[in-house]
């Protein structure tokens, strides 16, 4: 479907007038493809009659926004990145007292535990706060509840079993039918909150930021914008993680950044 720019334009200002979400410096074809998708599962044949829809009913809006801000992820996605976190930011984590670490844009929480399950196993989880954020209430919700289909957990498993894991990947749920619940113990130290990239200032001061494969959605000004707020989110000498097509190309302060593993796309800030 074609959309008019104009209209299409007029949609994202109103949505960010009305609910404070801001699309506009989000990949447009990204966008406009999710918006289609939308209206084609729902029915709705002209991008007007969407925005009538969702401005006056908040139900269908968290729903227009579940689809709009979808996100794929797995446990331990790109194994090597997790093994290489494991190798080569671990250690100088373990100097500080208390470890801060922001997972921004955590979608349903699957890398959330991941981290959880990897502090944990080098003993740093105890002393560790993460915070877990992301625009979609819905994922959050999820997230929290730290259930999953039992059919995702091979896959899980060999990720994990890759990314260095140590211990029997089963150790850390419980299954009950189709689904499995992640321990509790695992969320002890993990903070779920609601925030906003686009709009949204930073809130702490981290030694690790990791936020993978959600730049890949944001225009170059928009990935500028939040690559600025990560790195000053950052204390000294703190690292950040991004996801293998994500690149600090664009950001004003990649010469403040310096390659902790290039391939792994994991950075330290050291100026």
């Amino acid at each position: 479907m074609d959309f008019d720019n104009n209209a299409f334009k007029e949609l994202l200002d109103s949505i960010r007038f009305v609910y404070g979400y801001d699309f506009t410096d989000y990949a447009e074809a990204s966008v406009k493809r999710r918006i289609n998708n939308f209206m084609t599962v729902n029915n709705i044949a002209e991008i007007d009659q969407l925005g009538k829809m969702i401005l006056k009913d908040e139900k269908m809006f968290e729903e227009f926004i579940q689809q709009i801000s979808v996100t794929v992820t797995e446990m331990f996605r790109d194994p090597p990145f997790y093994k290489s976190i494991r190798e080569n930011v671990v250690k100088r984590l373990a100097t500080y007292p208390i470890i801060k670490v922001w997972i921004a844009g955590c979608a349903t929480g699957e890398e959330v535990y991941s981290f959880a399950i990897l502090l944990k196993e080098e003993g740093l989880l105890s002393r560790t706060l993460i915070y877990a954020t992301d625009i979609n209430q819905k994922s959050l919700q999820i997230a929290k509840e730290g259930m999953y289909p039992l059919e995702n957990m091979k896959q899980y498993t060999a990720n994990y079993q890759k990314a260095g894991g140590t211990r029997a990947f089963s150790e850390y749920y419980t299954a009950k039918y189709s689904s499995v619940l992640f321990d509790k113990s695992l969320k002890q130290n993990i903070v779920f909150a609601p925030h906003n990239l686009a709009v949204d200032k930073s809130f702490n001061e981290f030694q690790l930021v990791v936020c993978r494969n959600v730049l890949i959605y944001f225009n170059q000004k928009l990935q500028n914008h939040v690559i600025n707020l990560f790195y000053d989110s950052l204390c000294p000498f703190g690292f950040f993680g991004m996801g293998n097509k994500e690149s600090l190309l664009f950001s004003d302060n990649k010469p403040c950044f310096e390659d902790v593993d290039r391939k792994q796309k994991i950075f330290i800030k050291a100026k």
